[in-house]
């Protein structure tokens, strides 16, 4: 039995290793140049520069995902735990390190605001119960049904779906700089943290719990492995391979039209963007109507500058937050009013820092990034304002000059997203996960259209990230595996 996917981010690679290891015949057509989705890598005057992510947290999900083929990601890539885990600017000379252990971070919390270790310790416990109940149970499950989320352990947890990260932290913290500290984990969720349930707490076990790590050679070495992987197994990848159709005949998808030629195949998963995929389809096939998608809280978009320095930059960490201006009304502009930010927060990568193969000897490279709302007017003079309005707050943040040391610069933004990987308005994460766009309120892994048809990834259940587009992957093939049998 043939199966072809569409896109090769991570939630495609992962889903193509698992139907591979269960016998079917699986090829891959992504329509840029290079394996990744999102996670793609650029290469400029001997700089490196993840263009997609760049944080690598909860490495047992990754551990798990190669455990399915009697792998280890060490066979693969080599992993070093951060310390500091990252840094975050309030202000000139007002900033916080986060440790790389617990230990630590109860006593930084306890230096800030007496009181604070202890309620820290109990919120952590209560984040790590959440962890397991949620990554280790119910973020494996398809999203069918409600029942997926009445278990004993969820039970007892009912009113933390309906309490906000936002509410309990500043409920227990007092400290402005530990409030933000500890709702910015959910921004990973691609949500507000006022709209994100507490539940989701589990990310904060994920951030002080388990650390903060850098593969070597970046991201992209993950993504590499994970195709190595897929090849190992006999999956075959086609590049500049645009998907311009998916075949319908009898209700039952049957192959994809590719570059014009028309492409046979028993399944047909699709890893790219879900609203895009429907436009595949003539519209009597699509489940999702424009109305429907418009009314969709989606993660933000982003502006991203990759920045080569002739010079190594002070007094940063490998990552750095600038939280020097408010959160709150950034994420109204985000959320709400959806307009470009005034005063923006924003986050920079560091990774030579940590890895010398980045960049030349003597240099930095640097990733800028600012979140975004979708949609938004996108003009290279927006972009370079931008850019002249975070480097003016890097350099007094960090008291030093940087400007004149810019030896490489580009940047990406939501335009780049629409055309490179055709994403719906521009968005960089994919749907938010708040609580009426969770589990099962998510859009639906098989189409309720198209027999033969589903879908993986960001869009889909469990949400937005690495670790759970690696675990959509594995959930989407379950699903095939389970109904299209060999």
């Amino acid at each position: 039995m043939k199966i072809v996917i569409i896109g090769s981010g991570f939630a495609s690679l992962a889903a193509s290793c698992y139907l591979a290891q269960a016998g079917y015949e699986v090829e891959v057509y992504e329509k840029n140049n290079t394996v990744g989705g999102r996670a793609r890598q650029l290469k400029k005057n001997g700089f490196t520069f993840d263009i997609g992510p760049t944080w690598y947290w909860m490495p047992d999900v990754f551990e798990k995902f190669f455990g399915d083929f009697k792998k280890k990601p060490s066979d693969y890539y080599d992993l070093e735990k951060l310390a500091p885990a990252y840094k975050v600017f309030f202000g000139p000379s007002n900033y916080i390190e986060i440790a790389d252990s617990m230990e630590v971070i109860l006593e930084t919390f306890e230096s800030i605001e007496v009181g604070s270790g202890k309620k820290l310790e109990k919120f952590i416990k209560e984040a790590k119960n959440n962890y397991d109940v949620a990554i280790k149970d119910l973020v494996y499950r398809p999203g069918d049904s409600i029942t997926e989320l009445i278990t004993p352990q969820t039970v007892f947890k009912v009113s933390r779906f309906f309490s906000t990260i936002s509410k309990t932290v500043k409920k227990r913290f007092k400290d402005y700089r530990l409030q933000k500290i500890l709702e910015f984990p959910v921004l990973f969720l691609g949500a507000k943290p006022s709209n994100t349930p507490v539940f989701y707490s589990f990310m904060n076990y994920a951030d002080f719990g388990l650390g903060t790590w850098h593969p070597k050679g970046g991201m992209y070495k993950v993504v590499e492995a994970i195709e190595n992987l897929a090849k190992e197994l006999g999956v075959k990848f086609y590049l500049n391979a645009n998907v311009d159709k998916i075949l319908v005949e009898n209700q039952t998808a049957v192959g994809l039209i590719v570059n014009g030629e028309s492409i046979y195949a028993d399944v047909v998963l699709s890893g790219a963007d879900y609203h895009f995929t429907e436009t595949l389809l003539d519209k009597p096939f699509r489940q999702y109507t424009e109305k429907y998608w418009d009314k969709k809280t989606f993660a933000p978009s982003s502006l991203l500058f990759y920045v080569g320095f002739d010079k190594k930059i002070e007094n940063v960490t490998h990552h750095t937050l600038f939280f020097d201006t408010p959160f709150e009304k950034h994420a109204a502009e985000i959320y709400d009013s959806k307009s470009w930010p005034e005063n923006p927060l924003f986050y920079a990568s560091f990774p030579s820092i940590t890895d010398n193969s980045f960049t030349p000897d003597g240099s930095e490279a640097a990733t800028f990034l600012i979140p975004l709302a979708i949609d938004l007017e996108d003009t290279p003079e927006i972009r370079e304002r931008y850019f002249d309005l975070i480097m003016d707050r890097f350099e007094k943040l960090t008291n030093q000059k940087i400007r004149n040391h810019i030896v490489v610069k580009e940047s990406f933004c939501v335009n780049d997203f629409k055309n490179d990987y055709n994403s719906y308005k521009g968005n960089a994460y994919g749907l938010a996960n708040i609580l009426t766009q969770t589990a099962f309120l998510r859009p639906k892994i098989k189409s309720k259209k198209v027999k033969k048809l589903y879908f993986t990834g960001q869009l889909t259940v469990p949400g937005p990230g690495v670790p759970p587009s690696l675990i959509s992957g594995k959930i989407a093939s379950e699903k095939i595996i389970k109904e299209c049998i060999l």
